[in-house]
């Protein structure tokens, strides 16, 4: 009996551990063409997400997590289509944020992002990271343009 292999595991060959690489169709399901329609209907409905937060730092406006939300939301739910967005750690590569959008007939995409924390390593910093990361992975996946980009945050200041 042979156990099932799974991806990025590592595997023992000849008594040298091999690390399996992964398989390029895991960012998706077996088929995407439901989801893809519907994708394109919500699509034609988003509009750019808004400027509506202030970052008093660098004296800009931005568009927030909720703002990019609210700018997609409602025209994927109507195309059957739901967001599911979480976080994954591992030791070797850090943080990542993943975006799913799934379909209700069960196709999916999904794209992962490493989280790049500033010179804080705390809560707080990871809090702020990550939020960057679903901000950043849910605009990217549904196609929202965003009016500039608030990576100010975690520059040093000029």
């Amino acid at each position: 009996m042979s156990e099932e292999k799974k991806p990025g595991a590592i595997q023992e060959q000849n008594s040298a551990p091999q690390i399996e690489k992964n398989n390029p169709s895991e960012w998706k399901s077996e088929s995407i063409d439901k989801l893809a329609g519907a994708l394109a209907k919500a699509q034609s409905e988003i509009r750019g997400a808004q400027k509506k937060s202030v970052n008093p730092f660098f004296k800009s406006n931005y568009a927030d997590l909720h703002t990019v939300i609210e700018s997609c939301m409602p025209q994927l739910s109507k195309n059957g289509v739901c967001v599911v967005q979480g976080t994954d750690f591992n030791r070797l590569d850090g943080w990542f944020v993943t975006t799913m959008l799934v379909h209700s007939s069960g196709q999916w995409i999904k794209s992962s992002c490493k989280v790049i924390l500033g010179p804080k390593q705390d809560i707080q910093a990871l809090g702020a990271a990550i939020t960057y990361g679903r901000r950043y992975g849910l605009s990217a996946m549904a196609g929202i343009g965003q009016f500039d980009d608030d990576g100010n945050s975690i520059s040093p200041k000029k």
